[in-house]
């Protein structure tokens, strides 16, 4: 179960939200929200709604409704205010008083909410403010306050406006003033109403972690793990009780249990990307968990700053790190040989020559000492579990329901170390893995062995894809899936040069003559200056081209472990074609 469910029935889907995730998405091609991601992760979320809210920056508890009943009962309880919520926020400003109520009026003035006089016209948002003895306490020689925020309206920022109104402007806050933090320090902790189907009073609440690392906190919200002995989902968390305001307000230290979440190495996935430069902080730097080792990647040596960063995971025993590796990126990859082009120990142990990490349960060989690349590009890790699962988006089943005395024939293009081959054959079916490298595709037939599948089983073809493509059409060979990811430049002694980011078209008509009618295409590029319309537009036109018709469409970018932003926009388009 994914780590964020803190509760499922057949009407709900509750979910403990981390700072810096969308509830959904704010563009039909920037990252996913956490309902879009939800929602075409599992076939029974596919009819989930969104209810109400939550901002980017602001974490804790939001509901989504699974039917008709769950959405029409808490939209009608949500109109007639009868939800109940509560949030805590931390301000280093001295609050007013020790219970208040604000009532306003909100109009939106750009990209923030002003407040107005309740008689000058806007929505009303009224939000009633609670502190109690001992709330105060400090973090990194701050003195801050915590804050009991109870939202009576449920306006956009109300809370926000409000405490800025009133002279202490949430920490982390700088749109109303803030002072500069980690994170925007508002959790929705608790959520009361009446249950849309059993009429019984429902409360669900999560405990604020604000001394956790935000970075760790997002991840450790989606990356699967164990589950702890004895839970089950469908058991709902106990209600917050008056008294947990006094055990949150003395703020345990939560640094090494997030931690200790976010790098547990028990689990399904210990592999994924903990700095996603700019989105995360750090403009210009990648780090990523690999077993029990980092990966540290950018265009400067590592700063003294960027080293005590690295050090304090390996001091940490809960991490489990033991090394910490380090690649300069070099934009003219051709020019380097593979000692240069490998990561070098930075820090702590080295790793084995060859090491394995897991994925989604699926176990992958890794090496520090290949060259530019480890093994696997962990931004595809949700394409992966889509072939794990069969499910490709709400609606959208990757395989056919029924193919009659036959496994579905999948051919994967420029496959590398065949990770998309790999789950595919777990799920069952018949694989092709097509390489220009004869040293990938053994690789590929080692992470066949390391999850129990026979690779002889299956076909590796060495050569050019686009040669190969037009001798598979010749033998009439035809596949229910295609799958089409290449390099962003490559070359080859056959055809020359392909470059994504003109080529990606010519590619797809020449996969085309192989696809079944009903049959799946997937294209993916991280060309970063290839522009997502424009991607589409070079596929679509190549389909329509062929006589083909797209009966179903499904556009996703990189994982929310690659968090995109303004500063970080995305640069990873994929889109799945059912095409007849």
């Amino acid at each position: 179960m994914i780590p964020c469910v803190l509760f499922e029935d057949e009407h709900l889907l509750v979910v403990n939200k981390p700072a810096g995730w969308n509830t959904h998405a704010p563009s039909p091609f920037a990252g996913e929200g956490l309902y879009d991601w939800l929602r075409h992760r599992e076939p029974r979320w596919a009819s989930l709604a969104i209810i109400h809210r939550l901002d980017k920056e602001t974490s804790g508890v939001i509901v989504f409704g699974k039917t008709p009943t769950a959405n029409r009962s808490l939209t009608e309880q949500f109109t007639a205010h009868s939800v109940r919520k509560k949030y805590f926020l931390l301000t280093d400003r001295a609050v007013p008083e020790k219970e208040f109520t604000v009532k306003t009026a909100l109009v939106r003035v750009g990209e923030k909410y002003a407040s107005r006089p309740p008689h000058a016209g806007g929505e009303i948002a009224e939000t009633r403010f609670t502190t109690k003895p001992n709330s105060e306490f400090e973090i990194q020689n701050l003195k801050l306050k915590m804050v009991n925020a109870s939202p009576l309206t449920g306006r956009t920022h109300q809370i926000r406006v409000h405490a800025a109104k009133s002279g202490f402007p949430i920490l982390g806050d700088i749109l109303y003033g803030g002072t500069p933090a980690a994170r925007v320090f508002l959790h929705a902790a608790e959520i009361s109403f009446t249950h849309p189907a059993t009429g019984e009073p429902a409360t669900f609440s999560a405990p604020a972690s604000f001394e956790g690392d935000p970075r760790l906190t997002l991840r450790a919200a989606f990356i699967e793990r164990d589950q702890p002995a004895g839970a089950r989902v469908g058991d709902p968390q106990p209600p917050a009780q008056d008294e947990s305001f006094q055990s949150h307000g003395t703020l345990r230290s939560a640094d090494a249990a997030t931690h200790r979440v976010a790098f547990r190495q028990t689990g399904a996935t210990n592999a994924f990307r903990l700095i996603h430069g700019a989105s995360d902080g750090w403009p210009g730097w990648y780090v990523e968990l690999l077993g029990d080792h980092l990966l540290s990647q950018s265009e400067q040596p590592l700063s003294a700053e960027q080293r005590t960063f690295l050090q304090a995971f390996i001091e940490r025993d809960a991490t489990g790190i033991r090394g910490v590796y380090h690649k300069t990126l070099n934009r003219q990859v051709g020019r380097s040989n593979v000692p240069q082009a490998s990561p070098r120990l930075a820090l702590g142990e080295a790793a084995p020559e060859k090491f394995s990490i897991r994925e989604n349960g699926v176990t992958f060989e890794l090496s520090f000492q290949e060259g530019y690349s480890v093994g696997l590009f962990l931004d595809q890790r949700d394409n992966r579990r889509r072939f794990l699962t069969g499910q490709i988006a709400a609606d959208f089943p990757l395989f056919k329901s029924k193919i009659e005395n036959r496994k579905s024939e999948i051919l994967n293009c420029f496959a590398y170390t065949c990770g998309f081959s790999v789950c595919a054959a777990l799920a069952g079916a018949h694989t092709t893995s097509l390489d220009l490298s004869k040293k990938y595709l053994d690789w590929g037939r080692h992470n066949f062995r390391h999850n129990g599948l026979d690779p002889a089983a299956h076909e590796f073809i060495f050569g050019d894809a686009f040669d190969w493509l037009r001798r598979l059409a010749k033998k009439s060979r035809a596949y229910d899936v295609i799958v089409l990811d290449p390099p962003t430049f490559s070359q080859s002694k056959e055809r020359g040069a392909f470059q994504a980011e003109k080529d990606f078209g010519k590619l797809t008509a020449a996969a085309l003559p192989l696809l079944r009618p009903d049959g799946v295409l997937l294209c993916s590029t991280n060309a970063a200056k290839l522009e997502p319309e424009k991607f589409l537009e070079q596929v679509t036109t190549a389909v329509r081209a062929a006589g083909r018709k797209i009966f179903q469409q499904h556009y996703v970018p990189q994982p929310p472990d690659f968090p995109v932003s303004r500063a970080e926009p995305a640069y990873l388009k994929t889109v799945w074609l059912k095409i007849g």
